[in-house]
């Protein structure tokens, strides 16, 4: 709704006096012809403006109507967007692979900001590679069947970045498992594993590192997050905070799992 002022009529007449006062001179009795003749005038233009303006919207009909008539007869269709059930493993049986996670050397999540480097990638059937104590035992008793991960060098340099995706046998397990693991990480029963890459990335293996995970599918994805030079990260980092939102909703989860439940047909 557009707020504004609503302008109208206050109910008082536009004139005073008596409604039918009698003219009171020769040229006012002459201006009466004008008059009508200036009324005809007007109406008349009235009536040609309302014939042009559906005359043209007749045209813009009929314009649209063939061009309908000339895209079918060409065969041409818009593109249709087709919902995939990623519900199961059953449903979506593909296997993941480290070409489909992380296709280049690179994850951009926004053009208008540097990329992350990716340092290395890895996909292994083992879920317990990527998850020690008691989150790798959730992981394989909900049916892990493999984990893609990767690591990346954040855009500032100072950052870096382990962040993956486990498979699992339905969508019950991966809500289960995401409900379940915060209690596992606080209590230091659990963890996500960094994984390094080379000389000068231990520090993402370290236990100062940040987590973070989401669910989706039967999918769950996970990012660690640590500084480069092994400090620990402060609670309100907003760098971390940034790189999280970045790995976990705008690239695994809005990009890589998106590709497997949207598909776009011609």
């Amino acid at each position: 709704m557009v707020h504004g002022r609503w302008f109208g009529f206050d109910g008082r007449h536009a004139h005073t006096g008596p409604r039918h006062a009698r003219p009171s001179s020769i040229s006012e009795l002459l201006a009466r012809p004008q008059k009508r003749t200036w009324q005809a005038f007007t109406t008349g233009l009235g009536i040609f403006t309302m014939l042009a303006v559906c005359g043209l919207s007749s045209f813009f009909i009929v314009a649209d109507e063939r061009q309908g008539r000339d895209a079918q007869a060409s065969g041409a269709a818009p593109p249709v967007t087709v919902l995939r059930d990623i519900s199961s493993r059953e449903a979506d049986p593909a296997p993941l692979t480290a070409a489909e996670v992380f296709a280049v050397g690179e994850v951009v999540v926004d053009p208008a900001r540097p990329a992350y480097r990716v340092l290395k990638t890895q996909a292994d059937r083992n879920c317990a590679a990527a998850a020690s104590g008691e989150i790798g035992t959730l992981l394989t008793d909900l049916g892990c069947d493999q984990v893609v991960r990767g690591t990346l060098r954040a855009p500032s340099g100072g950052y870096l970045v382990t962040a993956g995706i486990f498979n699992l046998d339905d969508v019950a397990g991966a809500t289960w498992a995401r409900e379940q693991i915060k209690s596992m990480v606080d209590g230091e029963r659990g963890r996500f594993q960094g994984m390094p890459a080379g000389k000068g990335t231990e520090a993402i293996a370290l236990s100062s590192a940040h987590v973070g995970w989401h669910a989706r599918g039967h999918y769950l994805l996970y990012c660690v997050t640590a500084r480069a030079d092994g400090r620990p990260i402060p609670p309100a980092d907003a760098e971390a905070a940034r790189i999280l939102t970045d790995m976990l909703d705008l690239y695994l989860n809005g990009t890589v799992v998106e590709r497997r439940a949207v598909v776009s047909t011609p």
